[in-house]
């Protein structure tokens, strides 16, 4: 039965469904419409927390589709833009190996700890926030083409020096839970 409490999963779902759309976009260069779409999964995504928050209406579900929705997302188009040559191959490894690091620490922790409760840090936050600024100044330079490079630039070094943080934020704050549960 659907129940009003399910529409910010409904929206994490449709963000998930917006992920191939984009890759094929970008892929036959029309990047005004990935662009676009990109807004929409952006806006989406905001949407969906506040719903979440002001309603209460969280769920495990939600806390597990969010970030993943968002990581599709993101290594989706990352990839794609480092297949078409706008994004550099080590930026997308930096992104991709934080996002593997945390999944098995994640994994490992399950299998060895307990259930894993998804709590996203403000670095989190900020990192997944860079990432889409950074691959929407990319597809806008492809649309728009005047803006100036140094500002893609800063963005991916935003994008490298958050993912790296973050990833060891990630890395000493489970391990501390690892060590506490395991001295339990």
């Amino acid at each position: 039965m659907f129940r009003a409490s399910h529409i910010p999963n409904l929206i994490c779902v449709l963000r998930i469904l917006l992920v191939a759309p984009i890759v094929i976009f970008l892929f036959d260069s029309n990047f005004m419409l990935a662009l676009v779409l990109i807004f929409i999964a952006g806006f989406s995504d905001g949407l969906d927390g506040f719903l979440a928050k002001h309603f209460d209406w969280r769920t495990r579900l939600g806390g597990l589709l969010d970030p993943l929705a968002d990581k599709f997302l993101l290594v989706a188009v990352m990839l794609t833009l480092t297949s078409l040559d706008l994004v550099p191959l080590w930026l997308t490894c930096v992104v991709i190996g934080r996002d593997m690091v945390i999944v098995s620490g994640a994994m490992a922790y399950n299998l060895l700890i307990g259930p894993v409760k998804p709590a996203p840090t403000i670095i989190s936050k900020i990192n997944t926030m860079l990432q889409l600024l950074y691959i929407i100044l990319v597809i806008a330079q492809q649309v728009f083409e005047w803006l100036p490079m140094m500002a893609i630039i800063l963005a991916g070094t935003g994008v490298f020096c958050a993912s790296a943080v973050s990833g060891m934020d990630y890395v000493m704050r489970w391990s501390r839970k690892a060590v506490s549960a395991a001295q339990d």
